[in-house]
């Protein structure tokens, strides 16, 4: 008996020492089995902020929110405990300042040797934090599974549950699902592939899954669906579970699709023609390209023609300066030719009047004569000089026809000298207007060169810009081929 007084005393000794340890770090309160505070710790009084002065002999529905002080719940409460039903959870209570407060608690019924409750002591945490983060993420999760389509799965893929949104997406009831797996909504080709193992694999150590899925529904029914998987983790960090989350976007896929074929049939057209008119683009460089070479040419021949031009004006301008002087000479040698035939005429007039002092004379030689013989031998030597003279007479007479002969030869050149002259001159007159003409011509010709040349080389400096400016054109459907690549990219990436 000794001995066992000794061991009870040992284990009371223990057990309040336990007591003491959970009171340090927990508040602590006890009440009689009505529902009565009977005592309670320090932590208890910072927990709720009451003095214990202000609670003891107070019931315990001080603490609780008025909405569930008269619910049956509440008032069932206090019938169990006086029962000896040990009590555990999260219990919402009101500090003393009427704010809400979450206690973590457990209610454990003390009991006398009869084993009635003499008491209950309650063992208590606040939660309040986690409470509220997990009341956070409860409303999250609410909220998207209110909008959003919700399945769960264990990690073998098998179904767990899936909300109304989810059943309605695929066509399914709960029933028909529960307890498949996953590779049921997908199409025949994937089930047993690889990538889907290594799917499973992925959220089996806790990866992170999403993206756009191409599913099947009841009845084959084909749906596309923008999912994520999310592992879901124990306390230590380990996948417990899966939660999908997904949205329907069959139509949006569809469009999507519809769009894709429109975009490539468009972009097909607009590579043709991008094509087309590169090539053209670069046929109309090598046409430019020549035809600058051509005009590069043309511009360098037009400047020599303008040079040669220039040439000829001068030769032209010295050749009417030479003509001009011929014509004036002619002139003086007509008007020096017209003096000469007027010379020549005056000589005639002279010769006439030789001849006929001739014929005086020999006429007074004859006269002489004849007196001379009338006068006998006193005539003879008067006869003598007087034939003498009437020989003068006769030479003179002979030498005047010469020189008559010679002055009408004179004269006959002279006309024939006065017309070559006039002739000449009409000549020389005409090659002067047409020097004239010509050297305007040539003088014009040189203008119009001038600008031919001027106009050729401007051609030239556009033919050039219009070859830099069709290069550039080309360089531009490159880059407008090269835009029109990464959109139609883009484009399929929109329809993945």
């Amino acid at each position: 008996m000794g001995i066992g007084f000794f061991k009870g005393e040992s284990e009371a000794r223990n057990e309040q020492q336990v007591t003491a340890a959970l009171g340090r770090s927990m508040a602590r309160i006890e009440f009689n089995a009505e529902g009565k505070i009977l005592s309670l710790n320090e932590n208890f009084e910072k927990t709720m902020g009451y003095k214990a002065s202000d609670l003891i002999g107070k019931h315990h529905a001080l603490f609780v929110p008025e909405e569930l002080i008269s619910s049956a719940d509440y008032k069932n409460f206090w019938k169990r405990l006086a029962s000896g039903e040990f009590l555990t959870g999260a219990f919402p209570r009101k500090r003393r300042d009427g704010s809400l407060i979450w206690l973590e608690a457990t209610y454990n019924p003390i009991l006398d040797a009869k084993g009635n409750v003499t008491k209950v002591v309650k063992f208590a945490t606040d939660i309040t934090e986690r409470r509220n983060e997990r009341a956070l993420l409860q409303s999250v999760f609410d909220a998207i599974s209110t909008s959003q389509a919700v399945i769960e799965f264990n990690l073998d893929g098998t179904i767990l549950t899936a909300n109304e949104n989810f059943l309605s997406v695929l066509g399914y009831s709960l029933d028909e699902i529960k307890g498949k797996h996953h590779s049921m909504f997908l199409p025949e080709d994937q089930k047993n592939s690889s990538e889907y193992r290594a799917f499973w694999q992925s959220l089996n150590q806790g990866k992170f899954q999403a993206g756009q899925f191409a599913r099947v529904g009841k009845n084959g029914k084909k749906v596309w669906i923008e999912a994520t998987y999310n592992p879901v983790l124990d306390a230590v960090g380990k996948p417990i579970k899966v939660i999908k989350f997904a949205t329907d976007i069959t139509e949006k896929t569809k469009l999507l699709i519809d769009l894709k074929k429109m975009i490539d049939g468009n972009f097909t057209e607009i590579d043709n023609n991008i094509t087309e008119l590169n090539t053209r683009t670069v046929q109309s460089v090598d046409a430019s390209t020549n035809t600058m070479e051509l005009t590069r040419n043309v511009a360098a021949s037009t400047e020599q023609m303008a040079a040669s031009i220039a040439e000829i004006s001068q030769s032209m301008a010295q050749s009417q300066g030479a003509t001009e002087r011929a014509y004036e000479q002619t002139n003086t040698a007509n008007e020096m030719t017209q003096r000469m035939t007027g010379v020549v005429d005056e000589m005639g007039n002279i010769v006439e009047v030789i001849r006929n002092i001739a014929g005086q004379i020999n006429l007074l030689a004859l006269n002489a004569t004849i007196e001379s013989a009338r006068a006998g031998e006193a005539g003879k030597g008067f006869a003598v000089v007087a034939n003498e003279v009437k020989n003068l007479a006769n030479q003179a007479a002979r030498a005047t026809e010469d020189i008559t002969q010679e002055i009408t030869g004179i004269q006959e050149i002279s006309a024939e000298v006065a017309g070559a002259l006039e002739t000449i001159r009409g000549s020389v007159e005409t090659v002067r207007n047409d020097v004239t003409n010509i050297s305007s011509a040539v003088t014009e010709q040189t203008a119009v060169t001038e600008n031919v040349s001027t106009s050729v080389r401007d051609m030239a400096r556009s033919v050039e810009n219009m070859s830099d400016n069709l290069a550039a054109i080309r360089t531009t459907t490159d880059t407008v081929a090269s835009s029109v690549q990464r959109t139609r990219e883009a484009a399929e990436v929109l329809t993945r």
